[in-house]
């Protein structure tokens, strides 16, 4: 039996990562101590706060990169809580000493993607669509987050299933997650079923917040779930977030793809590309495979033709989901069906979409490589 050394478990700590911050805990300054008896290793792990909901993630996770030591017998992990000091410190290193609140996703160099959902008129299931494509983009082992912008009509959190609180680490919000999405909603800071009653400046005031003051870490897609039409938030998100794409969510009904015209028109005026039309509620599926067009056809392809003259650029319809009870189910029940009943008509369209959504080319004409050739 080899010897087991403090190197080598360290070297295998290094692989374990804090779930909310996605760095290695050796990295973080989480490993408190390491104490080897012969071939039984007793490892102390610093939590954020003595309160961590991913208490148990990382003790389960420490414990088994631990045990795959060569030559390691008995394993005990035990945590502690991190000092004020250190929590200052574990900030500053993710975030630098910047006294100015910044927005990540808004700087020249930021690889996140960022998708503004937005609808003319509410019923159109916007919500669900957020919800059911970030679930389906996590699961394609992308980093996803979900801003719940629909301050009055907040649901992300319910249709997710997730009833945690964010918490603090010195003044960084950590987000709660359910089905591997990063989320954030003014839910997560009232009490029940309470009504948000707001005017303009707190409603921009909270986007802000939400955008700076939360600790999304390194994502690759962030969803902004907007409200109905094209009012104060709307245009918050284009001006804190100019390089946010619009994807605008109708029913195939004439009615609503006229409304819903206007909401992808506002990006004439806040120079912002729209980067698909989402037809939802569009023909069921029937036991017999026949279909029907509960809410009328080819609203979504009218909304693409109208922005596409209007923005002088190419517009797509880049899904039609049809309409199915088991959608507004997992809805109800916090589990998507996109990864609920992936087989099914519906959630392989909100995949298709996904997919459309998930692919990026990134040029690298004008980037410095870092490989110390001129």
């Amino acid at each position: 039996m080899s010897q087991v050394t403090e190197s080598a478990v360290r070297s295998a700590l290094s692989r374990v990562e804090d779930p909310e911050i996605g760095k290695p805990i050796t990295e973080l300054g989480m490993v408190k101590s390491v104490a080897i008896d012969g071939s039984d290793v007793q490892v102390e792990v610093y939590l954020t706060i003595a309160a961590c909901p991913m208490k148990n993630t990382i003790v389960t996770n420490t414990e088994a990169a631990v045990k795959d030591v060569d030559g390691v017998g008995n394993v005990t992990i035990t945590t502690d809580v991190m000092s004020d000091e250190q929590r200052r410190e574990l900030r500053i290193s993710l975030r630098g000493e910047t006294s100015e609140p910044v927005i990540p996703f808004a700087q020249p160099g930021s690889t996140t993607r960022v998708y503004a959902v937005a609808s003319g008129k509410g019923g159109v299931g916007k919500s669900s669509m957020t919800v059911n494509l970030a679930t389906a983009l996590a699961k394609r082992g992308l980093s996803v987050g979900i801003l719940d912008a629909d301050i009055y009509g907040h649901s992300v959190p319910g249709m997710l299933g997730s009833d945690q609180r964010p918490h603090q680490v010195d003044d960084m919000i950590m987000p709660p997650q359910a089905h591997g999405v990063k989320i954030i909603s003014i839910a997560h800071f009232t009490e029940g079923n309470a009504p948000v009653v707001w005017r303009g400046p707190m409603l921009h005031r909270a986007i802000q917040q939400f955008l700076t003051d939360v600790f999304w870490g390194d994502l690759d897609i962030l969803l902004l779930d907007l409200p109905p039409g094209t009012g104060d938030i709307a245009i918050t998100v284009a001006q804190l977030i100019p390089n946010a794409e619009l994807l605008i969510v109708t029913t195939p009904q004439a009615a609503a793809a006229e409304v819903a015209e206007r909401a992808g028109t506002i990006s004439v005026q806040t120079n912002q590309k729209v980067a698909g039309v989402i037809e939802n509620m569009a023909a069921m599926v029937l036991p017999d495979g026949s279909t029907l067009d509960v809410f009328g056809s080819g609203g979504g392809q009218k909304i693409a033709d109208r922005l596409t003259a209007v923005t002088g650029e190419e517009v797509k319809v880049i899904g039609s989901v049809p309409l199915d009870p088991n959608l507004r189910i997992g809805g109800d029940v916090g589990n998507p069906i996109a990864i609920s009943e992936p087989n099914s008509p519906t959630a392989a369209a909100i995949n298709d979409i996904a997919d459309h959504l998930a692919k990026r080319k990134v040029s690298i004409v004008g980037k410095t490589l870092g490989l110390g050739v001129k």
